[in-house]
């Protein structure tokens, strides 16, 4: 049975781990150069972010990373940086509660709007968040500085 719940002290290294694979699925893991120990610091001590994770039989199967942004048009916002499930929990509903869950949390923190990015050749995720009514806007270019 799969269950969801907050991520705890402890799981940096399977939600790590998912974070790598990820990568890997999207064609880019030389590009991952975060490290299990600042992700611990990042949830847990200096609350950067927040996590929640999917489980079956106590093992992390999936994971949905967010953070509190602001828009100067809407103010406080929730961006949804990644959502990741392995692909061999997928289609057992894994993935819809991971999302429906954020969506909950960004309900209750009376966030404006939810943010995420998906790319677009990822067509099993477009299709994903066709299905919620999601806006897939592709007007805005994204811009990025790395330091």
């Amino acid at each position: 049975m799969i269950s969801i719940r907050k991520a705890i002290p402890a799981d940096e290294q399977e939600i790590f781990d998912l974070i790598k694979e990820l990568a890997l699925y999207e064609k880019a893991p030389e590009q991952v150069t975060n490290t299990v120990e600042q992700l611990g610091i990042d949830l847990f001590k200096e609350n950067i972010c927040d996590a929640i994770v999917a489980t079956e039989n106590n093992e992390i199967i999936g994971f949905a990373l967010y953070y509190i942004s602001y828009s100067t048009w809407k103010g406080k916002c929730l961006y949804l940086e990644d959502f990741y499930v392995q692909e061999k929990h997928r289609k057992c509903g894994a993935g819809g509660m991971l999302f429906d869950k954020v969506v909950e949390i960004a309900q209750e923190l009376s966030v404006k709007r939810m943010d995420w990015q998906v790319l677009e050749w990822n067509e099993l995720a477009l299709g994903f968040y066709k299905k919620r009514n999601a806006i897939l806007d592709s007007e805005w270019i994204n811009g990025r500085l790395f330091f």
